[in-house]
């Protein structure tokens, strides 16, 4: 009687263990649910730091900023860089980080 009774308990425990993940996904998904799996969609491929710049950018709306900003730093970088050429050691590092800075 016992095992029957243990055996039943565990189908019943089973069936709704099984049941209720099924449920959860019939739920419309919130607009911030469905933000983040876009995100998780478009940062395929990108990994640490890239990964998690591009979705605190992603998740913030501020995605196009991010890309305009990194951009920018982007020409300045070469702009310095251009500059510095025949530059060496301790003067090149300082003339970069002056350039850099302004």
């Amino acid at each position: 009687m016992h095992k029957l009774f243990a055996a039943t308990a565990l189908t019943l425990v089973l069936q709704l263990g099984f049941a209720l993940p099924a449920a959860a996904q019939d739920k419309p998904a919130t607009p911030q649910q469905q933000r983040m799996r876009d995100c998780n969609k478009n940062a395929e491929g990108k990994k640490g730091p890239e990964r998690k710049e591009f979705m605190r950018a992603c998740l913030s709306g501020k995605q196009a900023d991010a890309k305009d900003a990194r951009s920018m730093q982007q020409e300045k970088m070469k702009t310095c860089n251009a500059n510095a050429k025949g530059m060496k050691g301790a003067e090149r590092k300082a003339f970069m980080s002056d350039c850099l800075k302004n």
